[in-house]
């Protein structure tokens, strides 16, 4: 079963992104492109039973300009999925 993370959109600081075959305490973490460095914050957490879904995702103030993607950590920590590059102005 393949993990999926898909970036919708980002609009006014918030991410829409969807989501399929992530489960239960998989995480989903913000990683600066030029840098490779996961973000410590934002980091959502799954708690649906149900493994689609979407999310929204809403970015600190602390995350600065640049190109950015959603990488799907599954339990274990490991990376499932990868989104898209999009630019954060």
């Amino acid at each position: 079963m393949k993990s999926i993370i898909n970036f919708v959109e980002l609009e006014n600081r918030v991410i829409s992104a969807t989501y399929r075959n992530l489960m239960i305490r998989a995480k989903v973490v913000l990683v600066d492109k030029a840098s490779g460095e996961q973000l410590a914050d934002p980091v959502i957490t799954i708690a649906s039973p149900v493994p689609n879904g979407s999310l929204r995702i809403r970015l600190p103030d602390s995350i600065k300009a640049g190109v950015y993607y959603l990488m799907a950590l599954n339990g274990h920590g490991e990376a499932a999925a990868q989104s898209v590059e999009f630019q954060v102005s």
